[in-house]
C-alpha cells in the first residue's frame, strides 16, 4: 500500500492533486483508520482509465502536400 506522498511521485504530480482526487472520488483508495492509502494496481488502472485515443488520423506533410496518414 502505498500513502499520498508515494502515490503522488509515481504519478508524477504534485501531493494536493491526490488529495483532490480522492476528494471527488476520481480514483481507487483504502481508509486505513484516518489514514489514506493506495493499491499500486489502482494506480495503474486509473493511468489507464484516463487515456485518451485520437478522434481523427494524423495529418502529415509530403513534399508539400498534407494528407491523413492510414
Amino acid at each position: 500500500m502505498l500513502t499520498v506522498e508515494q502515490a503522488a511521485q509515481r504519478l508524477g504530480t504534485g501531493v494536493r492533486f491526490i488529495r483532490r482526487l480522492v476528494a471527488e472520488r476520481r480514483i481507487r483508495f483504502h481508509k486505513v483508520g484516518k489514514y489514506v492509502r493506495f493499491d499500486p494496481a489502482d494506480l495503474t488502472d486509473y493511468i489507464r482509465q484516463a487515456r485518451v485515443e485520437p478522434i481523427r488520423p494524423v495529418l502529415t506533410y509530403t513534399k508539400g502536400e498534407s494528407r491523413y496518414a492510414a
